[in-house]
């Protein structure tokens, strides 16, 4: 997908959310456990009632991997059926690869030509020639995480501000424009640092709901200077409720926080 598409489509919908599919077997409702494949009808059902609220799916490829192959094909055949039926969400492999080149090149073909993903999560410390493989599609896009939410992240991105030195150097690599950046809503009073750096490209956000991040202070400093952010929630919306409900509570979450994006 076009990225001035996807502006578009925030603008139109009035929504920045990206919808996580962290989809747990466990949690899921026990009513949908005698199908043939409970985590895609699951996923299905969330995206069909939702894809006109939401911009983005993300989904997080350790939920699927943890089951084997039978992960492995749920994962297929979701991300199969949200771009035959759902064409205009931008979807989002939240994988956080990146090797030496010739194995970042398998990994682009994987999630890019297999799968058809738009855009995959990458962690940038092996540096630029562990990008550059990505960066070689047409309307293909390189999430690098560059602030998370975790608590972790005070380990080795925020001293010395190295989350800072991913963002600016990347910002000289060749097809720049296809780079966007994690930023967790957890660190939302770093987010003004980041957009004087990266004025124009997408961030993408974690960290509301379950994790705690302030939804209004998020888009307040994330949107200085461009409204292209894409504010990931997934377990606040996915379970809102286990019950034959689900669809509805979901819904429910959703447009709660819609009320509050523009």
């Amino acid at each position: 997908m076009d990225l001035d598409q996807l502006e578009k489509n925030i603008i139109s919908k009035k929504t920045f959310l990206c919808l996580g599919l962290d989809t747990d077997l466990n949690k899921i409702p026990k009513h949908l456990l005698n199908s043939e494949d409970p985590v895609f009808d699951f996923n299905k059902s969330l995206v069909d009632r939702l894809s006109s609220k939401i911009v983005s799916v993300k989904i997080n490829t350790a939920f699927y991997e943890v089951r084997g192959k039978d992960g492995w094909s749920s994962l297929e055949k979701s991300i199969h059926y949200i771009k035959t039926n759902h064409p205009h969400l931008f979807t989002i492999a939240d994988a956080k690869r990146a090797d030496i080149g010739n194995t970042s090149s398998m990994y682009a073909k994987a999630f890019f030509e297999k799968m058809n993903f738009d855009s995959i999560t990458l962690s940038p410390y092996m540096g630029q020639d562990s990008v550059t493989e990505f960066l070689k599609y047409e309307n293909k896009y390189a999430i690098l995480l560059a602030l998370t939410s975790n608590e972790g992240s005070n380990d080795f991105q925020i001293p010395n501000e190295l989350y800072l030195d991913v963002v600016s150097k990347s910002q000289c690599w060749d097809n720049s424009s296809k780079i966007m950046y994690v930023v967790g809503a957890t660190k939302s009073d770093y987010l003004k640092k980041i957009r004087n750096i990266a004025k124009d490209n997408f961030l993408l956000i974690p960290g509301i709901g379950a994790q705690g991040g302030d939804f209004e202070q998020t888009i307040a400093n994330s949107t200085l200077s461009s409204k292209r952010i894409l504010i990931n929630i997934s377990r606040a919306i996915i379970y809102a409720s286990n019950d034959k409900n689900y669809l509805d509570s979901a819904e429910k979450v959703v447009n709660e926080f819609n009320l509050r994006s523009l």
